[in-house]
């Protein structure tokens, strides 16, 4: 293989590529790039066993060839200046990267012992989703995925079709048994029906970092029972699903709530961070004392003292004292589209339910604790 590319040019291309591959690794090979050139363009892809990126970048191609390059190779791309031009050959196990005066021979491994990750086949739903709405749905609903490895099924964004009176959704549903999120747009062409699939909180991150510079610009996705497949321009993720059973989510959430609230989502943010200054690290439980046009936050900490603060609600029911973690109550007022907060409870004991003022695609549902 021989070659000439931009160096920023590869070295973004680059960078996509190595970011899902682990740099500890006990197969050398899965510690490389597979980097191909063919046709005027450099073919470059990362993996880790579970998922794996396919990107490209313009090249001129002098011999087509291909190897398995170390990371070390995306080092030394970044330490070039930007603009510079870089020569890339291979030959004999090694590969050799020029640029001006610089230079640098790296050991390279055969590109035919690159391990590739199945595509995705069979049953498969696809359909063109914009970035933003994607983005939108990831942002709202993966801070509540369960880092617990026991409970493996909860490692990930539940992603499925449901229906409702505008017609068929794509939802979107995380939960760590101890707060559960949930986002819905209305399902693009392609994309009812689908199956329910539970995609890795690795590849959650990824798919993330992957659109979040596209904004309106069209994605597509190809969903199967096993398998899951994002492709944003010239990159495509693939990557495995988690096999196991999402539980019936609908079950916890809350649908008789007669106790609500109404709070402006920035003062009531503001207030539990002031109030949690003093709660242990441990528990960080905060108590809600909700009264006619008020909401008071206590808490009691014997090691460290007392913090008490008040904040104006909308409350025309009987008083009710609930308890919350602070940590989770902020994740989701974070997620919380506009400005204003609408909670909803049954009694001091059963789960709240907390969405926005004016938006009925997001959800959330909250556990109380005992204070």
């Amino acid at each position: 293989m021989k070659i000439t590319a931009e160096r920023d040019a590869l070295l973004s291309a680059v960078e996509r590529a190595a970011r899902v591959i682990e740099r500890r690794n006990t197969i050398p090979i899965l510690g490389t790039m597979k980097v191909v050139a063919e046709k005027g363009r450099l073919v470059l892809t990362g993996t880790d066993l579970d998922m794996e990126v396919t990107t490209t970048c313009p090249a001129e191609v002098a011999q087509a060839g291909g190897a398995a390059m170390p990371l070390t190779a995306v080092e030394f791309l970044k330490k070039l200046p930007a603009g510079a031009k870089l020569e890339i050959t291979t030959e004999k196990g090694r590969a050799t990267l020029k640029a001006g005066r610089s230079r640098a021979t790296l050991n390279t491994l055969d590109v035919d012992d690159f391990p590739e990750l199945s595509a995705v086949a069979g049953e498969a739903a696809e359909f063109p989703l914009a970035a933003s709405s994607l983005a939108t749905m990831i942002e709202r609903v993966s801070f509540a995925i369960s880092t617990e490895e026991t409970r493996y099924y909860l490692n990930g964004i539940y992603l499925h079709g449901a229906v409702c009176e505008d017609g068929p959704l794509l939802r979107a549903v995380a939960t760590d048994g101890h707060r559960l999120a949930l986002h819905n747009i209305l399902a693009p062409e392609g994309a009812h029906p689908m199956p329910g699939v539970i995609v890795p909180r690795k590849a959650v991150a990824e798919i993330a970092r992957l659109i979040k510079p596209l904004g309106d610009e069209a994605v597509t996705l190809r969903v199967s029972p096993t398998r899951l497949s994002l492709t944003a321009g010239v990159t495509t993720l693939a990557t495995k699903l988690i096999d196991g059973t999402f539980p019936d989510y609908d079950r916890v959430i809350p649908k008789d709530g007669e106790h609500r609230a109404l709070l402006d989502v920035a003062a009531l943010d503001a207030s539990v961070a002031r109030v949690s200054t003093v709660s242990s690290e441990r528990g960080r439980a905060v108590k809600f004392a909700f009264a006619e046009g008020l909401l008071t936050l206590s808490v009691t900490n014997p090691d460290t003292g007392e913090a008490r603060d008040e904040v104006e609600a909308q409350w025309s029911a009987p008083p009710l004292e609930i308890g919350f973690n602070a940590g989770y109550v902020a994740d989701i007022l974070g997620a919380l589209p506009g400005k204003a907060a609408r909670l909803a409870m049954k009694d001091a004991g059963s789960p709240c339910l907390i969405t926005a003022e004016g938006d009925n695609a997001s959800l959330f549902v909250l556990m109380p604790m005992r204070v």
